[in-house]
């Protein structure tokens, strides 16, 4: 069994607004923090480290309203104009003379690697005119501010230094959940629609970042390209390949609207919320069989993720979309059963794809995780699955996932140090 309240708990925890990929954005709000606690003195440098995950998924991306790349701006733009209470949404208060200003305090901005095993961990020192400082630290979750000092004052500190992960915070891990996708259809099908009414949000945010893609002023184009070109013809697929794809586009080119991210991912809520959305606007669904199919797709995505990690070497597409692919067959009617072949079709193709980086070439891959979605949750409703013989596929759909986690987890763990070193040194 499980509790409806724990499973509304944890959309809640995992599913945020976000504006701009959430490593340097996350590391905006560790900077504005630190930049808090002296809000009326003058800043004179400041100096981040973190770990190597985020490095890579902070070096190529476009900072929102910027037209530039990388974390010094991103830190920059913090000490200018971040405010904390916006969570990841810090640079909201955005204006092009604020760029201007940030421009001028790059040159203040010291970018370093973390010695640290954790995945995602942020440090910021703020030093301040008149020999003031002050340091925070971000760990394990993108918006988790675990430890502040201002000056010699330790005002938080709930910073273990015990291994990887569990900062001592309060919020339970995914795993405590104890989730299961026949637990998830269970609850999807029948939690109150009032409870989950708030997910339309993610609907009009990750809908108005595709409408904004589609124009085709944002990165590769690839979602303009796709809706637009005959080739790809005005079915299913391509739809939801356009929309997702759109998002995509102009989120990681530096648009600067909000979007619905999943388990601190703006990539991943992108794709886990739109191939739903485009194929209930294909069947003529319902907002109640949309809104359900939604929390269904948004609670498959975290269950993987707590297999995987916050950040790893596999693509984050491929947990999204496989989120995404449970929801269309819900969709379609399809049983919990049909759902479980959809995810091991999913992984059966594409457990593979790897993450080298945040960059505006990540439309690409959203496109292909989002056409395997489409071809997976087809064939499941056809009642066609790939079985134990195919690779890391289980009999069971349970251990499947688990199988995934382990290879995305640990065994691609040289993986990202290699994609780390070579991005570096390009």
């Amino acid at each position: 069994m499980y509790n409806c309240e724990d499973y509304l708990e944890l959309l809640h925890n995992e599913v945020k607004p976000a504006l701009g990929c959430t490593e340097p954005i996350a590391v905006a709000l560790a900077v504005a923090r630190a930049r808090e606690c002296f809000a009326d003195m003058p800043v004179s440098a400041v100096e981040v480290a973190v770990s190597g995950n985020i490095l890579k998924n902070a070096m190529g991306v476009g900072i929102p309203g910027t037209g530039m790349v990388g974390l010094k701006i991103a830190v920059a733009l913090a000490v200018v104009c971040g405010k904390s209470e916006y969570g990841l949404e810090v640079l909201n208060d955005l204006t092009p003379a604020d760029v201007c200003k940030a421009r001028e305090f790059e040159s203040k901005v010291t970018i370093s690697l973390a010695d640290t095993k954790r995945k995602l961990y942020i440090e910021a020192h703020c030093r301040f005119e008149g020999g003031h400082s002050s340091k925070v630290v971000i760990a394990d979750k993108h918006d988790a501010i675990v430890y502040v000092k201002s000056d010699e004052t330790v005002v938080l500190d709930e910073l273990t230094h015990s291994g990887d992960g569990d900062c001592g915070q309060n919020q339970k891990e995914i795993s405590d959940y104890n989730l299961t996708l026949a637990k998830i259809y269970d609850f999807a099908v029948n939690v109150p629609l009032d409870r989950i009414e708030w997910i339309e949000e993610a609907v009009r945010l990750n809908k108005n970042l595709a409408d904004e893609g589609l124009k085709g002023e944002y990165g590769l184009k690839v979602g303009h390209t796709i809706a637009s070109e005959s080739i790809f013809g005005e079915g299913l697929m391509a739809h939801c390949m356009a929309l997702t794809a759109a998002a995509s586009d102009a989120r990681m080119a530096g648009c600067t609207l909000a979007a619905m991210s999943n388990s601190g991912s703006g990539n991943q809520g992108i794709t886990v919320t739109m191939p739903v959305v485009a194929a209930a606007e294909k069947y003529g669904s319902s907002r109640e069989e949309l809104l359900r199919a939604l929390a269904l797709s948004h609670l498959v995505a975290i269950h993987i993720k707590g297999y995987v990690g916050r950040l790893s070497a596999l693509c984050g597409c491929v947990i999204a979309s496989t989120g995404a692919a449970c929801g269309i067959v819900m969709l379609n009617g399809g049983t919990v059963g049909q759902m479980g072949y959809a995810v091991k079709n999913m992984i059966a193709n594409i457990s593979g794809m790897m993450c080298d980086g945040a960059k505006v070439g990540c439309a690409l891959k959203v496109a292909t995780g989002v056409a395997c979605a489409v071809s997976s949750a087809a064939l499941a409703m056809s009642n066609v699955s790939a079985g134990s013989n195919d690779g890391i596929v289980a009999d069971d759909v349970e251990q499947t996932i688990a199988n995934l986690g382990t290879i995305g987890k640990f065994g691609m763990q040289k993986t990202d140090e290699m994609i780390l070193d070579i991005m570096i040194n390009k």
